[in-house]
């Protein structure tokens, strides 16, 4: 009887072991991190150095053209630089500007790549062969998935041939400057000399001006900006970055449509 007894009490206590372990297992984690999906903002600037002195340019513009049409309503920004190394080579391009050559001698500084044509930034942290389809939009996936801190916002009105743009950032770091790019929606030209001559080149998103300036302690504020003359605001169009100086790193990004007078 001593035996049985011995036995009906271990049993007992092996039963209640496992309930005890079961009813810790189903019980909810106490005071355990939560796991929170990334916060931010996720874009895409596009920024190709070309020229209409280029024979390999009107391809990487094609291109470019064509992912524009594809990301309407995503956060993509496309800014097509005209540089003006060429011009020297037969034909000037009418929207070249030694500004341009400039920043894109500056990414040369900022990635460790050669400054060629049609070059392709995007987000100033990768380069490429401005027609290499394959590479620019296995970078445009990736770079829509990265999340930033920065955020910008831009509301602007135009008079007289003026626009007047106005920002708000947030999150900034003090080596960011802010760009603001006025871009033209489309254009073309007919090309009489140079490696493209007799062609007529259709181009979009042609930077016509680009201003820039410290955030170190304004994080808002108003820029003036002059539309060329005898041309339709309504083709116009503004995009603003918050750059890194000291990496090149586009960590915010926003756009104003112009509307027509």
């Amino acid at each position: 009887m001593k035996v049985l007894k011995k036995l009906a009490i271990a049993n007992m206590i092996i039963i209640a072991g496992v309930l005890f372990t079961a009813f810790i297992w189903s019980k909810p984690a106490i005071n355990q991190p939560v796991v929170q999906p990334a916060q931010g903002n996720s874009f895409v600037v596009f920024e190709l150095f070309t020229s209409e002195g280029c024979s390999s340019c009107p391809p990487a513009e094609g291109l470019l053209e064509q992912i524009n049409k594809e990301s309407n309503g995503k956060p993509v920004y496309v800014l097509g630089y005209h540089v003006d190394y060429f011009d020297n080579l037969g034909w000037k391009d009418v929207f070249g500007s030694a500004d341009y050559t400039r920043r894109q001698q500056r990414y040369s500084a900022w990635l460790n790549s050669q400054v060629y044509t049609p070059q392709l930034v995007v987000n100033g942290v990768k380069e490429f062969v401005g027609s290499n389809e394959s590479d620019i939009r296995k970078a445009f996936k990736e770079q829509l998935q990265v999340k930033h801190a920065a955020s910008l916002s831009l509301s602007a009105n135009s008079t007289e041939g003026l626009i007047k743009v106005h920002f708000q950032t947030a999150k900034t770091q003090d080596n960011d400057e802010i760009l603001f790019a006025l871009v033209q929606k489309n254009g073309s030209t007919n090309v009489r000399r140079g490696e493209n001559a007799g062609r007529n080149l259709s181009h979009v998103q042609i930077v016509r001006s680009l201003t820039k300036q410290p955030l170190k302690e304004l994080k808002s504020g108003d820029v003036v900006m002059k539309i060329p003359q005898h041309d339709n605001p309504a083709k116009w169009e503004v995009i603003g970055m918050v750059q890194n100086k000291r990496t090149g790193v586009i960590t915010a990004a926003g756009k104003f449509e112009i509307p027509a007078l």
